[in-house]
């Protein structure tokens, strides 16, 4: 679900403001990676704390500036991975505890924005690493990155790390996967099940990092009281269903013993990657009843220079615009980047709909991905022949 509207709900003058969060965090090598490369934050930016979870769930009132919750999977072969993953956290972290805290007056608008900009110095920060250290050459990362501002939520994706909503025992995806298999299920080409059955979804379309610019998704979601958002790596959403996540959230409340019990089922189906799991439950007098016209899901927040600004810009009608079409970038930048961004990516979710005319312009758009990956097909088999008759 799409959306670029903002329903702020206000608040009675005589209720308490204040929403309380338990929060926890955890991350676990997986039964066949030899080290971890995923990175998760959790940080109460006007406190300027980084959470640790020594002693289990936290418990924060929420401040003025915010909370912070990032996952982030890294990727480039040796100890490029963890690298990337790491810098990617620490640069986020500081640039809003040290750059968006000096606001004395912030605003929904200023923090999004600030999370979009540390997203962004994020990348520059590891391109400039990677393009430094040639050891470090190709070196990226995934991150969902969430943010917490008043009763709102807003996210800032790159690549196909998620992040989902349980609400009225049902778990919803608010984040959308950029990888190959994503975009061939928005193309109509494939089907869910396809895609996550597919050897090649862990092509990515985007990362940090590996390429001077990218492009940010920057969603939000309006918070309800009892929501409990769940970040991941693929490590957890591209082995354990997103049935099972709703189940275990829904029977276990506390989000300490979800984060382990979730691990614990990824492992339990081969842990074929690093998994981390982030887990906040949003309570107190700050938040409403969630009510049957609220919109969940995939609710862009239209801010400029993001992909949000050209999905509205295709809504509204063509207007001129310096940035590349949402179709045509990520399609560009699959030619250029599915080599160096293999190893970070999960399984595609949700469908596109719309017209049959829509619907075909999708499909054509597509059909370049799918003559390269039939060449790519080709070239390998060649290879494997010659080197056949090579050995004879």
């Amino acid at each position: 679900m799409t959306s670029f509207a903002l329903h702020p709900t206000p608040v009675p003058p005589d209720a308490d403001p204040r929403v309380v969060v338990r929060l926890y965090g955890a991350t676990d090598v997986g039964h066949t990676r030899e080290h971890n490369e995923d990175t998760f934050l959790v940080a109460d930016i006007e406190a300027e704390h980084v959470l640790s979870f020594e002693h289990g769930t936290e418990v924060r009132s929420l401040g003025t500036h915010g909370l912070l919750f990032a996952v982030a999977d890294g990727m480039g072969g040796a100890a490029a991975g963890e690298l990337a993953s790491a810098m990617a956290a620490e640069v986020v972290y500081e640039e809003l505890a040290r750059g968006w805290r000096r606001n004395t007056q912030p605003s929904a608008e200023m923090f999004a924005t600030a999370l979009r900009d540390a997203a962004e110095l994020a990348n520059s920060r590891i391109h400039s690493f990677a393009r430094e250290n040639p050891q470090h050459r190709g070196m990226g990362t995934t991150a969902t990155i969430a943010g917490l501002f008043g009763d709102t939520v807003y996210i800032a994706q790159v690549g196909d790390s998620r992040a989902y909503l349980f609400r009225d025992d049902k778990l919803i995806l608010l984040t959308r996967d950029q990888s190959l298999m994503q975009r061939l299920v928005d193309a109509g080409e494939i089907s869910v099940e396809q895609a996550e059955a597919s050897e090649r979804r862990n092509i990515i379309l985007q990362a940090l990092g590996p390429e001077p610019t990218v492009k940010i998704d920057l969603t939000h979601q309006q918070l309800r009281l009892g929501d409990m958002l769940i970040v991941c790596s693929d490590g957890l959403s591209g082995v354990v269903r997103a049935n099972d996540i709703e189940d275990a959230a829904r029977e276990e409340s506390d989000p300490a013993v979800l984060c382990h019990r979730l691990i614990a089922r990824a492992n339990e189906l081969g842990g074929p990657d690093n998994i981390t799991v982030v887990t906040a439950l949003f309570d107190g007098q700050g938040l409403h009843e969630a009510r049957e016209t609220d919109e969940v899901g995939h609710l862009v927040y239209p801010l400029r220079g993001t992909l949000g600004e050209e999905e509205a810009q295709q809504v509204n009608g063509p207007r001129p615009s310096p940035y590349k079409t949402e179709s045509s970038q990520p399609l560009n930048a699959m030619v250029a980047m599915s080599a160096p961004l293999q190893g970070a990516g999960g399984g595609g979710g949700g469908g596109g709909a719309g017209s049959s005319r829509d619907s075909d312009a999708r499909k054509a758009r597509a059909r370049p991905i799918m003559i390269l990956l039939i060449l790519l097909g080709l070239a390998a088999a060649a290879w494997l022949v010659w080197q056949l008759l090579r050995g004879r």
